[in-house]
């Protein structure tokens, strides 16, 4: 893709850490070991690399210094066990001899994709499987996944870890399941991708509006599910879609990190290479189907990124699509997204009677979303003194700051400062 520079070291680190963890794990068997050794080794990293430099190669730095970690954890475990052996008279358990550093001949292979389908276990249920994976292949804090699952550190914390020990527990071997059991968890694995990409794409929380890191990590990984799997018509379209919204990254931002809207960017900065690549993919595994929920959020995207001008917005097709993507896939994130559309066709009344219904059912009533949603129509509408209120009310519910600056910005300049 166009337009990106080179990585920072916090770039460079988040990208091969699940590469790490992953030559640990086929090395050693024991995950939640290989992860808290890999820890040690980024922090050590971070430590070091600014003062000293980059090594010549980074990614075998990591795992000589995580294999060390992770060497040092075995000794100490087989000692305490051949002391408990000992002391209840048994024999000693047997010698062990750590690997050698280049022992590995599969230490430069990229286990990434391995270690997404091995976090998304079958024991491990949907939400632990997310989380999991959130953290060891997207990189993402522990604080930022409790945020996402709307529950305390401590709690999250917690559920990481014994999702953690319940895989090395499982005693499942560090390689790519069979067929079957492949297809068992690839709902899980494309959900995973999904919020990885959507982490980076826009932020949940903090200074920044998008972590492109996280975005192209998820991309890195659909183009090798894809790889994998190249039939898998969801598979494609989830691939589609990532690449045809991370094609608008580049407008989505001012020279001061402030967040621009769709209807405001500057298209001519959009990646028309990406673009075209996730029009011919979702072109591609629309008419072999079955059909998902992927490969219809793709074909929307794909309908605004070939638009030249806001003003030459296929609205209808996107409504008809939006439809088609509640039956699939029904929520209220959806039924959000098609009153926009609605209104877009039909006029703000009719999407503004959709958003009464969505909050009337008890839904999103406390996600910033929703007033973003009705602040838009209700200005669309003439009605500026409602609209301000929203876009205030969204304001104060979102921990995005700069999403925050812009909704107060759009608020102050319907007139009034009002209550807050």
């Amino acid at each position: 893709m166009t337009g990106e520079g080179d990585p920072t070291p916090e770039d460079l680190l988040r990208s091969l850490a699940p590469q790490v963890l992953g030559v640990l794990t086929r090395r050693y068997g024991d995950f939640a070991a290989a992860e808290d050794a890999v820890q040690e080794a980024l922090l050590a990293a971070a430590l070091q690399w600014p003062e000293e430099g980059l090594p010549r190669s980074p990614r075998g730095w990591l795992i000589q210094v995580a294999s060390r970690r992770m060497t040092e954890h075995v000794r100490s475990e087989q000692a305490r066990r051949r002391r408990e052996d000992l002391a209840a008279g048994r024999e000693p358990a047997d010698h062990w001899t750590a690997p050698a550093a280049d022992s590995d001949a599969g230490a430069d292979q990229d286990d990434t994709l391995t270690l997404l389908f091995m976090c998304c276990h079958p024991a491990l249920t949907s939400s632990a499987a997310i989380a999991l994976t959130l953290r060891s292949v997207g990189g993402l804090t522990t604080t930022e996944i409790a945020r996402a699952f709307m529950v305390p550190d401590a709690t999250m914390a917690q559920r990481i870890s014994r999702a953690k020990q319940r895989i090395t527990s499982s005693g499942v071997p560090f390689r790519m399941p069979d067929e079957a059991d492949r297809q068992r968890r690839l709902d899980a694995v494309l959900h995973v991708l999904y919020l990885v990409f959507s982490e980076g794409y826009a932020t949940s929380a903090g200074e920044t509006l998008q972590r492109v890191e996280l975005s192209r990590e998820a991309i890195r990984l659909g183009r090798a599910l894809h790889r994998l799997l190249p039939d898998d018509s969801e598979v494609t379209g989830l691939l589609a879609l990532m690449l045809l919204t991370h094609a608008r990254s580049a407008a989505r931002t001012g020279p001061g990190g402030e967040l621009i809207p769709l209807a405001e960017q500057d298209r001519r900065l959009w990646d028309v290479a990406a673009i075209a690549e996730g029009v011919a993919l979702v072109t591609e595994a629309l008419p072999r189907g079955p059909l998902g929920p992927y490969q219809v959020q793709a074909a929307i995207a794909a309908v605004h990124d070939e638009a030249r001008t806001v003003g030459a917005t296929d609205w209808p097709q996107i409504l008809a699509l939006y439809g088609v993507l509640e039956q699939l896939s029904d929520s209220p994130v959806v039924r959000l997204n098609r009153a926009v559309a609605a209104a877009m066709v039909h006029g703000p009344e009719v999407g503004l009677r959709m958003v009464e219904a969505i909050e009337a059912s008890g839904q999103l009533t406390d996600h910033h979303r929703l007033y973003v949603v009705r602040a838009h129509l209700l200005e669309t509408a003439g009605e500026r003194e409602a609209a301000a209120a929203n876009y205030r009310a969204a304001a104060n519910r979102t921990t995005s700051l700069p999403e925050r600056h812009y909704l107060t910005i759009r608020a102050a300049r319907l007139g009034g400062a009002g209550e807050r």
